[in-house]
């Protein structure tokens, strides 16, 4: 059956905690922006969203990802936990490689969705962004493995951008030249690296113990000196996952545990990952409402769009034919790079499914303190915004 392992009574601090980069962090700091994110302090802005981002795109960039959740499943029954929990067949992801997976409650309703690292069949690390830990001791209940909470026992860094491998190799880590995106090694003992991020390009995660957080910061930020290298914050980051066409929990959708009204869920199928629903691999979690829903049509449709003109859209509301109302605009942001004005839209069906033509974005424009309404035509789109060959070239080109 399920193990719980035994952990002793720890002191509990008042307010937001800080990670172990966070003296690193905030000696960089000329905005002193925080924000909290799972109870942790966590910088929005460090220097300027504008210098951040064109170095995510243009150089190579640090973000604390330490606060994310980290839970690790051992154990005989493992993969037999893991299968019953997520939508997609785990036992296709090989030892040292990393999914994308998606879990959801009984009735199909997304609970949260992150990222799965194997290191063998028996052992697994699951990274997300919603506290999950009693829920896996639920969905673990009779089978022979132990979860551990390791969320403040593992630090991490992303670090993402066109010189991120060769900074990278010029701290020493050139093995990972070999490794492809969505691999996972340990290069050195107690220093796990991943080819994952949340920009859509060249980048990598780096993984440590929470004791030896500060010896790798050390070692990456005086290697990046000549490549760029910046610190960034969230809101910089933000602007690269929509380029990037990912979504974010409690943004494009919400997590159902955490959802305070009925049907404000929604399903793997109605936020456009039907393909990682694997009904054929045996029961999961929700499968009977997802196989219902997959023969009877989706609620919803959350689909990429390209709205007219430069003023972002976040929020907007969204109309057929300009009189209809039909959705809204989960997260939008005016792309530098591709420089257009993209966004996530959620729409209720048959729109975004069968009609995608003779949609219009309301926008709210404040000029000098003078409110201008517009409705500006959108185009629906089926390929991420941003996509750039460096972010699947292994090995990676140096810069």
């Amino acid at each position: 059956m399920a193990r719980r392992e035994a952990t002793k009574p720890k002191h509990v601090p008042m307010g937001l905690i800080e990670t172990p980069f966070f003296d690193r962090l905030n000696a960089l700091s000329r905005a002193k922006s925080w924000t909290g994110w799972a109870g942790y302090i966590s910088p929005l802005v460090l220097d300027t969203v504008e210098f951040e981002y064109f170095a995510i795109r243009n150089q190579a960039t640090l973000f604390d990802i330490s606060p994310m959740h980290k839970y690790r499943i051992t154990g005989p029954d493992a993969l037999a936990v893991l299968n019953r929990l997520v939508t997609r067949d785990v036992s296709k992801i090989r030892d040292g490689r990393v999914g994308y997976v998606m879990w959801c409650d009984e009735d199909g309703m997304l609970i949260d969705d992150g990222t799965l690292f194997r290191f063998s069949e028996t052992d697994f690390r699951l990274c997300c962004q919603e506290p999950m830990f009693t829920w896996l001791l639920d969905a673990a209940w009779s089978y022979d493995v132990g979860i551990i909470d390791e969320s403040d026992t593992i630090a991490a860094l992303s670090l993402q951008g066109p010189t991120s491998w060769s900074v990278l190799k010029d701290a020493g880590f050139s093995d990972v030249a070999t490794m492809k995106p969505f691999d996972w090694r340990e290069i050195e003992p107690d220093i796990w690296i991943s080819r994952t991020g949340f920009t859509g390009d060249l980048g990598y995660e780096i993984w440590v113990p929470w004791d030896k957080a500060n010896s790798l910061w050390d070692r990456l930020w005086p290697a990046g000196d000549h490549w760029g290298l910046r610190a960034i914050g969230f809101e910089a980051l933000n602007m690269c996952r929509i380029e990037a066409g990912f979504i974010a929990a409690g943004v494009d959708f919400q997590p159902v545990h955490a959802a305070m009204r009925l049907h404000r869920g929604r399903t793997p199928i109605e936020l456009g990952f039907g393909k990682m629903v694997h009904f054929d691999k045996g029961h999961f979690n929700g499968r009977r409402a997802l196989l219902k829903q997959s023969e009877s049509g989706a609620r919803y449709a959350l689909v990429k769009i390209d709205i007219e003109g430069f003023k972002p859209a976040n929020g907007a509301l969204l109309y057929h034919q300009k009189k209809k109302e039909v959705g809204f605009v989960t997260s939008g942001v005016w792309s530098p790079t591709m420089k257009s004005n993209i966004a996530l839209a959620e729409l209720r069906a048959p729109y975004g499914v069968d009609i995608i033509d003779d949609i219009w974005a309301e926008i709210y424009v404040n000029e000098e303190g003078k409110w201008d309404k517009r409705l500006v035509s959108v185009t629906q789109q089926d390929k991420p915004f941003f996509s750039n060959t460096r972010a699947r070239a292994t090995p990676p080109r140096p810069y």
